[in-house]
């Protein structure tokens, strides 16, 4: 890698990380004085009124880290990263961005009806699938390998939409969404920079940038001192389109190298396996209790943690813990192992772990109510 491409990396991470550190504490404020707050109810965890707009940063931010570092390069190299087709693809990417940023910033602020969140979300799907950014093989995967233009779109649309929504569905804690994202983005950013998708690298790495002054103000900000902020569905819409449209151009087999890992669709999504296997599980079950798919409980992972009697921050480092431990041991064994097996293998993990924790669950409320008994007839 030349020295000038790591200077643009580590420029955009700085730039993201400032502007974000500028703007979070203001908006803060501005949600503190106008009474903005995510209320409290029975089925979220915080326990006091806490802003919601904290992804409001996101999009303004992340655009003008990557677009100053673009800028720098072409006034330096005299040189562009984005030809006609990267510009294509790109415009509709910041259309989407833009869409999901402005869908999220409604919901936030009066509240949208799924329904209507839904239609957003296939048109932006949509828009990026003929863009060019749309699944064109499946690598073996099951034994498919190339996939024509007509199955590959609409395959493109579902993907996008049932991945921005569990990113949407996995922030329920403190540090969860962002902290996964950032795991994520800094793989993408890695997988780019091997294919030498610069616009993509700059894309994923300044989004890191803008991630980490929020990631310390969500998990380590004060609420008396009203450093304290949540992103709200405009942060994760957000994030969330941005993450998959990575996975999908990582999945695609038109890269400048031409040189593939085998199984490489396997890899992209693996660093979004936690909040996709999450969400399945969680609407299969609400369906077997009868009850409507997009009615939200506490059923996710880290309700169930918690329910192990994890603190909040504990559970949240453990689900970030499991999701890089499933994405190196992909990683690593993808030159070893058939991507068919390995997908297999990964939902059989995920499904003997929540086996596994939905025991542990039983047995400490079984124990809490033998406590709870033992003490009830002591005081009669």
């Amino acid at each position: 890698m030349e020295t000038i491409n790591l200077l643009e990396i580590a420029l955009v991470i700085i730039l993201g990380w400032c502007f974000s550190a500028i703007c979070l504490p203001r908006i803060s404020l501005i949600a503190y004085r106008r009474r903005l707050f995510d209320q409290v109810d029975p089925r979220k965890i915080h326990t006091a009124p806490i802003p919601r707009l904290g992804g409001t940063a996101f999009f303004p931010c992340i655009m003008m880290a990557v677009s100053l570092v673009v800028v720098f390069n072409n006034l330096l190299m005299g040189e562009s990263y984005i030809n006609l087709e990267i510009s294509t693809r790109l415009h509709a990417l910041l259309a989407s961005l833009f869409a999901m940023f402005m869908m999220g910033l409604m919901d936030d602020l009066i509240g949208m009806r799924y329904r209507s969140k839904f239609v957003i979300q296939i048109c932006c799907a949509l828009l990026i699938a003929l863009s060019g950014i749309c699944f064109d093989s499946f690598q073996g995967l099951f034994g498919i390998n190339d996939i024509p233009q007509w199955l590959g779109v609409p395959f493109t649309v579902l993907v996008i939409v049932f991945v921005v929504n569990a990113i949407n569905l996995i922030d329920g804690i403190d540090g969860l969404c962002s902290g996964l994202s950032i795991i994520a983005l800094i793989a993408f950013g890695c997988m780019f920079v091997r294919h030498g998708l610069w616009i993509y690298v700059l894309l994923a790495f300044g989004t890191v940038g803008v991630l980490i002054p929020f990631f310390y103000y969500n998990v380590f900000g004060k609420v008396r001192r009203g450093r304290k902020i949540f992103m709200g569905d405009t942060g994760s819409l957000t994030i969330g389109m941005l993450l998959v449209v990575m996975a999908v151009r990582l999945s695609m087999n038109d890269h400048v190298d031409n040189e593939h890992i085998p199984g490489e669709i396997v890899i992209a999504f693996s660093f979004l396996i936690v909040p996709m296997l999450d969400v399945v599980r969680v609407f299969f079950r609400r369906i077997r209790k009868g009850n409507s798919p997009f009615l939200p409980d506490k059923s996710h992972i880290h309700h169930k943690f918690m329910a192990m009697g994890m603190p909040q921050r504990q559970a949240m480092i453990s689900i970030v813990g499991i999701a890089a431990a499933f994405a190196l041991v992909n990683v690593l064994c993808i030159n070893y192992i058939n991507s068919t097996v390995l997908f297999i293998a990964d939902i059989a993990a995920w499904t003997a772990m929540h086996l596994l924790i939905s025991r542990k669950i039983s047995r400490r409320q079984s124990s809490m109510d033998i406590t709870g008994a033992s003490v009830s007839q002591e005081k009669q």
